[in-house]
């Protein structure tokens, strides 16, 4: 009997590739022990609520107005909402004519845009372009599709930390790219060891392997430092030298604890420092509401914004978000 096509030593073989070890052996195996009766604590993916911590209420209220808009028309509205939710409902209907069931831009709603560009220059003190910004799914539905862009074939390669998050690696192998993992200095609170990159990237190019993009985690998973000031000032020095775009996951960011060691994001630094690097290193900055205060995994929202990218590449991004 001819094989089928969805066999699996008939399946792409970059999928057979991927391994995903938030999701691997350990955690098949914890399930089949849950479903034979024992109590499991599933810490392999940062996952708040699912752990106890309680959704915030505002934006829970806010979400089930837009979401069931007939009920702003009810007479007793007021009794089951606050009035700041209602306020917020309706600007939000506003943006979206309509309603949160009909397509929109494929970058994402523009005023939706507008005001995370708000929340960035707030937090840099750099205005962010809307335009700029791609709402998505979720930071690793972004994350894959700036991978998948960047890797052309096997030859390229993507520098990635280590410890890191495994959706990189697993991601990188679906992709049909090579991994180039960079080690963290423990000593140097998970710091970036530039010497040892850089030799890295020399082994690797040594190898026929083109070095096309560095990834940093910041603050770091699952290793939970802060890079310096310092740190990050010569980790975009080396990509201005070496010509790699940084893509700066940085989901952490609002679970800071102490103030000894702040979170300070790639661009801002990148700002702080001017030109030539300020206009020539492509950044693209990744962020969630599925981490910090929000915990929000499962409703699925993120974005990225890329800056220095050329415009036929943004353009190209307008048409990669349909798919």
């Amino acid at each position: 009997m001819a094989r089928k096509p969805l066999d699996y030593d008939q399946l792409n073989e970059n999928v057979k590739k991927v391994q995903y070890a938030v999701r691997g052996e350990l955690y098949l195996r914890a399930s089949e022990l849950q479903k034979e009766g024992k109590k499991i604590i599933f810490t392999n993916v940062g996952n708040p609520h699912a752990l106890g911590q309680k959704p915030l209420t505002f934006p829970r209220q806010v979400v089930a107005l837009c979401q069931a808009p007939f009920l702003l028309d009810d007479p007793n509205v007021g009794l089951l909402f606050p009035a700041d939710a209602i306020a917020r409902a309706k600007h939000y209907l506003s943006l979206a004519p309509g309603g949160l069931g009909a397509y929109s831009d494929s970058r994402g709603i523009p005023g939706i845009r507008k005001e995370v560009a708000d929340f960035i220059q707030r937090r840099d003190g750099y205005p962010s372009d809307p335009e700029l910004i791609y709402l998505t799914d979720g930071a690793s539905k972004g994350v894959m599709q700036m991978l998948n862009a960047i890797i052309r074939n096997e030859r390229d390669g993507i520098l990635v930390p280590v410890p890191q998050y495994p959706l990189y690696s697993a991601a990188i192998s679906l992709f049909g790219g090579s991994l180039v993992p960079y080690y963290l200095e423990e000593e140097a609170n998970w710091g970036l060891d530039f010497v040892s990159i850089r030799q890295t990237v020399a082994e690797a190019r040594s190898k026929g392997i083109t070095v096309r993009a560095m990834v940093i985690i910041n603050p770091g998973n699952p290793t939970g430092q802060c890079l310096s000031e310092a740190n990050i000032k010569e980790l975009l020095q080396f990509c201005y030298h070496e010509n790699l775009a940084l893509l700066a996951d940085e989901v952490y960011q609002q679970n800071i604890y102490q103030d000894e060691r702040p979170f300070i994001s790639a661009r801002k630094v990148l700002f702080d420092m001017g030109p030539p690097l300020s206009r020539e290193v492509q950044l693209v900055s990744f962020h969630t509401v599925s981490k910090g205060f929000w915990g929000e995994c499962g409703q699925r929202g993120g974005y990225f914004e890329m800056t220095n990218l050329p415009p036929k590449v943004k353009c190209l991004y307008s048409i990669y978000q349909n798919f």
